[in-house]
């Protein structure tokens, strides 16, 4: 991990002779396209109870070709990458980093002027805070995005907490990761914590960036039915599958997830702080969806995959309908198979959902193949460290590039200068890395700040009463 390029810390302004443009002189183009991405993936969940940590970021080799892969990233037309530091190796202590590695690839990102949207935590915590059942983490990660965003003031979109629902999901229902609980009430906790600490984080981003915007990607999922007795598990489902959302965007749950709720361990207190604590106006609905996101349901309670059955346009249509905020779709693949071309249909189908969705009249702002290169023990779910390698990514791990991301460098240079033309209003306010020191730039946080000191909001933390 230590073989990293020396470089400019990524806190500092780089030199404006080293900023590199993209292809027909984007850095200076006003920002009205639509957000094409991809990402680094950057799991790093633990396993054997807590024994054994899966790091994406160095079974995908990331830490030793960084330089080279956002480099492919520009290859392929993209201004746009989430991206987010290895928590586990930068997070030491309370108040104490390891910025070393955070600090080379952040600059270079600013350096390139590519825009990352940060994600700060991804699947997993440090082995000094345990597991997602401290009761602790919340308030320790509010602090943590805070250092981050003083330590990096130009980057301005952010994923606080991946996935909420999965992670929760994952850790404290199914048993995979981290304190591998079984249980309804180690799921209501994990996911109260990780929803506080989503909403603390941005309220502490928010006091350093006031004009930071929030990507929350998020799983889109669907449960059928699979007969007439299955019915009631499956309405079950469908409703807990908007808890993680519901709390982060202050939305009043029905009846019976409220019940739900207070029988597993909230408290009505906990539940008030997220109906008071709401920053929808900062947000972005980040969906994610994939063959395996549809379920279909037994009367038993248990699921299997359903494969697509609706389609990410049906699915998105009802995150939008319970949230009405601009969407991005943050993350599909497709396992590149025998024939070489199922990674490159499933991008089309994708898409054409995506042009389906926007031509309806849903704000769709961005669109994105996760991840950039392949993936290690994903057909597992990352619950066994066997080094299998999944042909997701645009490119292979040797870095070469793959037919779907061939497919997806045509689409975006076909698409690029299309959909803006559809209609400005659709554009999301987004400040380059390269622009952040500009008059403009500075007038308009100034501003911002102003707004959140006027409505009582900066230096506290929410649950006040606010409806920011």
């Amino acid at each position: 991990m230590r073989s990293w390029s020396v470089g400019s810390d990524g806190h500092r302004e780089p030199s404006r002779q080293s900023r590199v443009c993209f292809p027909g002189g984007f850095q200076d183009e006003p920002m009205t396209l639509f957000m094409f991405a991809t990402g680094i993936e950057n799991s790093y969940p633990t396993i054997h109870q807590g024994r054994t940590r899966v790091d994406e970021m160095d079974a995908c080799r990331h830490y030793a070709h960084w330089q080279e892969d956002f480099a492919l990233v520009q290859d392929l037309g993209i201004h746009f990458l989430r991206y987010g530091p290895p928590l586990h190796r930068v997070w030491l202590a309370d108040g104490r980093y390891d910025w070393e590695f955070t600090d080379l690839a952040f600059a270079e990102l600013r350096r390139r002027n590519i825009v990352p949207i940060a994600d700060l935590c991804h699947f997993g915590v440090p082995d000094w805070i345990g597991n997602f059942q401290n009761p602790d983490f919340p308030a320790l990660f509010a602090r943590y995005a805070g250092d981050f965003a003083r330590r990096f003031p130009w980057v301005q979109l952010y994923t606080p907490i991946n996935e909420m629902f999965i992670c929760a999901t994952f850790s404290a229902k199914y048993g995979w990761w981290n304190e591998q609980m079984t249980t309804d009430r180690g799921f209501v906790t994990a996911l109260k914590h990780i929803a506080r600490a989503n909403v603390l984080a941005m309220q502490a981003i928010l006091d350093v960036r006031p004009d930071a915007l929030f990507v929350q990607s998020e799983s889109s999922e669907y449960f059928h039915a699979d007969s007439p007795a299955a019915i009631g598990p499956a309405e079950f489902m469908n409703a807990v599958r908007f808890l993680a959302l519901d709390l982060n965007y202050g939305i009043r749950v029905n009846s019976e997830m409220y019940r739900y709720l207070m029988d597993n361990g909230m408290t009505a207190a906990e539940y008030d702080f997220f109906m008071h604590a709401r920053l929808k106006s900062h947000c972005i609905l980040g969906n994610d969806y994939y063959v395996t996101n549809e379920h279909r349901v037994w009367p038993d309670g248990h699921t299997r995959a359903a494969g697509e059955v609706f389609g990410y346009d049906e699915i998105t249509r009802q995150y939008y309908a319970r949230y009405h905020l601009p969407v991005m779709h943050t993350e599909t693949n497709y396992l590149q198979g025998e024939r070489g071309d199922e990674a490159v249909l499933w991008l089309w189908k994708e898409w054409a959902n995506v042009l389906r969705i926007r031509n309806d009249g849903v704000p769709i702002v961005g669109f994105t193949w996760y991840s950039l290169t392949d993936q290690v023990d994903w057909d597992t779910a990352l619950r066994e460290k066997n080094g299998r390698v999944n042909a997701l990514g645009l490119y292979d791990l040797d870095r070469r590039i793959r037919p779907v991301g061939q497919a997806y460098k045509e689409l975006i240079a076909a698409w690029r200068d299309v959909l803006p033309t559809q209609s400005i209003c659709l554009q999301v306010p987004v400040i380059l890395p390269s622009e952040f020191e500009e008059g403009f730039v500075q007038r308009r946080m100034a501003e911002a700040r102003e707004r959140r000191l006027a409505r009582g909001s900066a230096g506290t933390l929410p649950g006040a009463g606010r409806n920011d």
